[in-house]
């Protein structure tokens, strides 16, 4: 019997910090040796000029999940997590949507049914709070204790946003025990206004989504969102940041010590607004929220991305059919606010990145896996997973460079009926993903049996190098000895 179940020998190692040839080993799922030769193993997997990295972990997905008005997305855990790992991603941390009078026991135990029998890759559950009510609140603690450590809250959509009071209270909650808040950020009622306007003036084809939502409405709350959050000192995480204003205010912030992560997503990189003025209803393929915007925001956006503002590039997977199941659930010719929105991209995430980011000189290899798996994990207290290292688990997915693609459909692996990546051209693409040492997704057919996913219990969130905001108001020496905690 072999030392090592598995041998990935011949191939170039990346991870976030360095780039080296060598050999794995793997046993009982976790990486056990990393030499320059290893011999033997149970089965041999010849990588020779391939790149062996990090397994992708996509922390931002909407998988077997109601919308505010009940609409179900197309991708359950199974096909959403079999999509992800056809895109080189060994792990996803979905949402789990609480809507208003629901308890946050029963919104656990809805989502366990669906993932448990289904993924077949590790998974968590970040917790959408739509309700903050005193007994919700009170439930938390025991949603810590589970090791789900993130909390996703909406300042925008009527039947979402918790309102600044809310979010204060869940900041303050989640500070308490370690966790990180999660927050859509636009102005509601700029969006509702612009929406009247349009709605006055009979511009409601899908194009006109794409102005409706203004970037300004962007940047305000996220400029709202992190002062709500530097008044109570709690980590607070920016998602799917698509202005070069709002970028901006994140990189300030940040280098002032705040306590604050952020995201961008794909779709903020690759598509503008011109891609809704398209015949028909085809526009209505990439309505998503915030919208996507203009040639010069992806300029500014890749900026970021390449120095740093950005945590990680996530997909915000959210899959509506282009049929009456989805986008038009309200009428084929239904005015754009209601049409659903989102669009899908758990699996186009990575090669995308790949192909624009590492392919194009953007960004270096080592960032490519920062921003695709390494910072996740650390951001989202995935302690053995993110790295290649001995101990951690082996998460790993072997790229060709060099193989180029043109974006399809049947590339997704998904429940979806379009891909707004289609006809793109991609150069790098993973042939093999492995989740704890099973090969998962290898040379285009999938190995892995439904259900064989694990819940994976995440720690708190790591604030180090972060100081934090310490508002006047609450320092007894300035507020006239008064003793009050944030």
């Amino acid at each position: 019997m072999s030392e090592f179940d598995t041998v990935i020998h011949g191939g170039r190692v990346v991870t976030a910090s360095d780039v080296f040839d060598a050999d794995i080993g793997i046993t009982n799922g976790r990486i056990a040796a990393i030499a320059e030769k290893i011999a033997g193993g149970d089965r041999r997997i010849d990588a020779g000029g391939k790149l062996v990295m990090p397994g992708g972990i996509e922390a931002h997905a909407h998988i077997a999940q109601e919308s505010s008005s009940g609409l179900m997305s197309a991708d359950d855990y199974y096909s959403g997590s079999v999509s992800a790992a056809f895109g080189g991603n060994s792990s996803f941390i979905p949402f789990a949507a609480q809507h208003r009078g629901q308890s946050i026991a029963d919104v656990i135990a809805t989502y366990d049914g669906r993932a448990a029998p289904n993924s077949v890759l590790d998974y968590s559950y970040h917790l959408i709070i739509s309700d903050p009510s005193v007994s919700v609140l009170e439930e938390l603690p025991g949603v810590f204790a589970r090791g789900i450590t993130s909390f996703k809250v909406f300042m925008t959509y009527d039947l979402m946003n918790i309102g600044d009071g809310g979010m204060l209270d869940i900041l303050t909650v989640a500070k308490t025990h370690g966790a990180l808040t999660m927050v859509h950020a636009e102005n509601n009622d700029m969006v509702k206004w612009m929406n009247k306007r349009f709605a006055a003036a009979g511009l409601t084809a899908p194009k006109y989504h794409a102005v409706s939502r203004p970037e300004l409405a962007e940047e305000e709350a996220i400029n709202r969102a992190v002062s709500l959050a530097k008044l109570v000192d709690a980590a607070l995480f920016i998602v799917h940041v698509s202005t070069a204003g709002g970028a901006a205010i994140v990189q300030r912030e940040k280098l002032a010590g705040t306590k604050l992560f952020a995201e961008t997503c794909p779709q903020y990189l690759a598509l503008t607004r011109n891609d809704l003025d398209r015949p028909g209803m085809e526009g209505a393929k990439f309505i998503c929220s915030p919208p996507v915007r203009d040639v010069a925001t992806q300029t500014a956006l890749w900026r970021h991305v390449q120095s740093g503002t950005f945590e990680s590039v996530s997909s915000d997977h959210a899959p509506y059919r282009f049929d009456a199941s989805g986008k038009f659930a309200n009428g084929t010719d239904a005015p754009y606010p209601k049409i659903a929105n989102g669009m899908p991209g758990i699996a186009m995430r990575l090669p995308y990145l790949f192909s624009e980011g590492v392919g194009k000189g953007r960004i270096t290899l080592q960032q490519f896996v920062a921003l695709s798996s390494s910072n996740a994990a650390k951001t989202f207290g995935m302690a053995k997973k993110g790295t290649i290292a001995p101990g951690f688990d082996a998460d790993i997915a072997i790229w060709d460079p060099e193989m180029r693609r043109t974006a399809t459909l049947a590339d997704q692996h998904d429940n979806m009926d379009y891909t707004p990546f289609e006809g793109m051209e991609i150069e790098g693409w993973p042939l093999l993903t492995m989740n704890r040492g099973d090969v998962i997704v290898e040379n285009g057919e999938l190995k892995a049996e439904r259900g064989r996913g694990r819940f994976v219990a995440r720690n708190p969130v790591d604030l180090t190098g972060k100081p934090g905001y310490r508002a006047k108001e609450f320092d007894p020496a300035q507020n006239f000895g008064a003793e009050i905690a944030p």
